[in-house]
């Protein structure tokens, strides 16, 4: 068994592990147990009431962040043609085609998110093991292939705060919320906008519960475990 550090020690009897805790209060008490030096990030893990071993039952989404994740976003566009000039007046740090797909290939990994235009996807494809185990592989599913038309609202979303959630092989999600220098309420507006996120990208196949727990933890702290109810009320509509 791992041997926690004193300070880990202290924050962990802060949290009443009997108790399931409202969002708000989670949030609080999340930003009162953290302790190291640095900015940590907040976390969000769900359980899923789904088998991750049936096509029908994944999870998997797309969630825009109202408040981003407190770093700069650097964005890799790969088209051609008028895709060139879109992305480039809609802001992208680095856009291309062959030219940045042979980059990758020597080992260049120096963005947050790649896009491509459906034109390009044949050629990108071929990226698919250096990119795929980064979660950096452009997927329609994801959001990250867009028209060329569709380009400046994509890459707008993805310098918002763009976070991908995946079922993990255990049936659980881990997804980022913010740092823990947010304010409390800009920590629960974003947890607002992957429980939706979440809750809509149900898949066909699932049964019964849906979430069977959810906790909010930082990177260094103890788990919170969240009340399920006001949980999955939350909206941010």
């Amino acid at each position: 068994m791992a041997k926690h550090g004193k300070k880990y020690l202290e924050a962990v009897k802060l949290v009443d592990k009997a108790k399931a805790y409202d969002p708000n209060e989670a949030i609080g008490l999340a930003k009162k147990a953290a302790f190291a030096k640095f900015d940590e990030t907040v976390e969000l893990h769900m359980r899923m009431g789904v088998d991750p071993r049936h096509a029908d039952q994944q999870v998997r989404g797309v969630a825009v962040l109202p408040h981003g994740l407190g770093k700069k976003v650097r964005v890799l566009v790969l088209t051609q043609g008028e895709g060139v000039k879109a992305a480039e007046e809609a802001g992208a740090d680095v856009v291309g085609a062959d030219d940045v797909i042979k980059k990758i290939e020597d080992g260049w990994l120096e963005f947050d998110v790649a896009i491509a235009t459906p034109d390009m996807m044949p050629r990108v494809s071929k990226l698919g093991k250096i990119l795929g185990r980064r979660g950096l592989m452009p997927n329609p599913k994801a959001g990250t292939v867009a028209t060329v038309a569709d380009l400046p609202r994509t890459i707008a979303a993805a310098r918002k705060g763009r976070v991908e959630f995946k079922l993990d092989k255990t049936a659980i999600i881990h997804v980022p919320v913010g740092k823990i220098s947010f304010e409390e309420q800009k920590l629960l507006e974003n947890l607002s906008a992957i429980v939706e996120s979440v809750i809509k990208a149900k898949p066909s196949g699932a049964k019964g519960q849906f979430v069977r727990s959810a906790f909010l933890k930082t990177a260094m702290g103890p788990g919170i475990e969240l009340d399920l109810k006001p949980t999955l009320d939350l909206t941010t509509a």
